[in-house]
């Protein structure tokens, strides 16, 4: 807690006190009062100074502060930590609807070529087996019996 350098404890330390120096009250002298007509603004004003002397000059309106900008009710740095999670939110979730929608396109596609394959199988498949009055079948004749395929037909 103490730095080890020192020769001696915090109690034997010389403490030095300063004690401040009070100025003498400034003694206000109240300046004279100079006649203004009631209600009326004059358009040179005169202030006698406290030695005597008459200073003459135009009535100033006193410059009012510019008014102090509001301090913000929350902090900037947590806006800008509030923005940040916002778009990294955002970020991710335009992440899981790219992701979502190439899955889905993905599946689309997949079932346009099953579908393609199913029907173009099953053209292929009419072109094999379609029976066009027997055409293609192996006709034998054996005693004037005609053999179609394993059928008799006599």
């Amino acid at each position: 807690m103490y730095p080890e350098h020192t020769p001696y404890l915090p109690a034997q330390r010389a403490v030095e006190v300063h004690q401040p120096t009070p100025y003498p009250p400034a003694v206000a002298v109240p300046a004279p009062l100079v006649p203004v007509q009631p209600n009326a603004v004059p358009a040179v004003a005169s202030i006698v100074l406290p030695d005597g002397r008459v200073v003459t000059g135009y009535a100033i309106n006193p410059a009012q502060p510019e008014p102090a900008a509001a301090k913000p009710a929350v902090a900037r740095t947590a806006v800008n930590v509030a923005l940040g999670g916002v778009g990294f939110l955002a970020v991710c979730g335009g992440l899981i609807l790219l992701t979502s929608f190439i899955a889905a396109l993905t599946a689309f596609i997949t079932q346009l070529i099953i579908l393609a394959a199913v029907i173009f199988g099953g053209w292929i498949a009419v072109q094999i087996l379609g029976t066009r009055g027997h055409q293609g079948g192996t006709t034998v004749n054996i005693r004037k019996a005609v053999i179609k395929r394993n059928h008799f037909h006599g």
